[in-house]
């Protein structure tokens, strides 16, 4: 079974700062909200079998993407993905925090790894993206370092 946090910093550099000085445990305060399929929304590229991109195995969900795959849809002019979107839960209020594991294989470049939706002023508040091994808050701030082929 997979479940769902989320917590909002709007300062990331805030945040990091803090982990490194603190060693509480980040889930204080947070109740386990279980997910099922029913929460997942899939999206891949229109042209590939799910089973091209997606697998879900021993409790773990793999997905990937290639640069020259195509978009989710034949009319949409957004890059190619192959993405999990969690719905049927408002979290459009109040503190939630998610968890979750990522690997990013060598070579990956321009990809987003983790991002939120909904914010007043365009498309995302959040996204984190790899670039050339190290991951950056949209493409400018530097987050972490040498990301290559480890889960993190």
């Amino acid at each position: 079974m997979s479940y769902f946090y989320m917590l909002f910093f709007p300062d990331l550099g805030a945040l990091l700062k803090s982990f490194n000085q603190c060693h509480a445990d980040p889930n204080n305060g947070f109740c386990l909200v279980p997910l099922t399929q029913s929460n997942f929304k899939l999206q891949k590229p229109y042209d590939t079998p799910l089973k091209q991109c997606y697998i879900y195995e021993n409790g773990v969900h793999k997905l990937w993407v290639y640069a020259d795959d195509k978009p989710h849809d034949p009319n949409s002019h957004t890059q190619s993905r192959t993405e999990i979107g969690i719905q049927c839960l408002d979290y459009s209020s109040g503190v939630w925090q998610f968890e979750g594991y990522v690997f990013v294989p060598n070579g990956t470049s321009g990809a987003t790894i983790a991002q939120i939706h909904g914010t007043a002023h365009g498309a995302t508040m959040f996204i984190l993206r790899i670039y050339d091994r190290d991951m950056r808050y949209y493409s400018q701030d530097l987050v972490a370092t040498s990301m290559y082929d480890k889960w993190f």
